[in-house]
């Protein structure tokens, strides 16, 4: 579990580093989240614009997303792992690269078949569970799962969610709960069930929370304590 391991997780792969100075890194890293947050946006926009269409979730865009977040860090941005990767912090072993491709379209499947049929909370939960199990890629799983997974919610409600304090900022200011509600996937998934209700509470809480901090700039009300009545199940 991550409380055990010092609280993260880390993809851990045999990949040449492009940038060796952390300073450096960090700057890169962080203006490539907002180029994968503008690229996400563009697809949410793209489909929003003609709703008519059935929304398809496709390998292309995981691709994209993850290009953009490790462009000019990684040598293996927008592409799949070559090889094994290892997981620190956590107690899942990723599948074999060979098994990537495949797995990640039966991901995509699961989301077009139901996506008449299932919340976008849960579409959105079991995107992000799904992505971070495969762990296709090197680096950027998690970022990667964050903004897909977001743009699944939006795209299904309909709507570009009001507010700033986003799930995924909220996600990567304090990843604990994150990390927990992912190995709690993991563990029933061992088990032979796909089950993501901490994911589906976690994403549920902090929408409540963007919506929360609209309400608050509205109205000038900062009362942090406030809860919206909103029903989310």
């Amino acid at each position: 579990m991550p409380s055990e391991l010092g609280g993260d997780r880390h993809s851990r792969a045999k990949s040449p580093e492009l940038i060796h100075d952390p300073a450096e890194r960090a700057e890169r890293e962080a203006r490539n989240a907002l180029q994968q947050f503008d690229q996400a946006i563009e697809i949410i926009d793209d489909w929003l614009k003609q709703p008519e269409r059935q929304f398809r979730l496709r390998l292309s865009m995981l691709l994209g997303l993850h290009r953009a977040a490790l462009e000019g860090i990684s040598s293996f941005a927008g592409n799949f792992r070559p090889a094994g990767v290892e997981i620190e912090g956590s107690k899942h072993e990723p599948i074999g690269a060979h098994l990537v491709p495949g797995l990640l379209e039966e991901m995509c499947d699961y989301v077009n078949d139901n996506w008449g049929k299932c919340s976008a909370i849960h579409l959105a939960a079991y995107v992000m569970w799904r992505l971070n199990w495969i762990h296709p890629f090197d680096d950027g799983n998690g970022r990667t799962s964050r903004m897909i997974s977001y743009a699944v919610f939006c795209i299904h409600s309909g709507f570009h969610l009001p507010g700033k304090y986003t799930i995924p900022q909220q996600i990567a200011e304090n990843k604990r709960p994150y990390y927990e509600a992912l190995e709690k996937a993991d563990e029933a998934f061992a088990d032979g069930r796909i089950d993501v209700a901490e994911l589906e509470r976690l994403i549920s809480d902090m929408l409540a929370s963007q919506l929360v901090e609209v309400y608050q700039s509205a109205t000038g009300d900062q009362d942090t304590s406030l809860e919206l009545p909103v029903k989310l199940h």
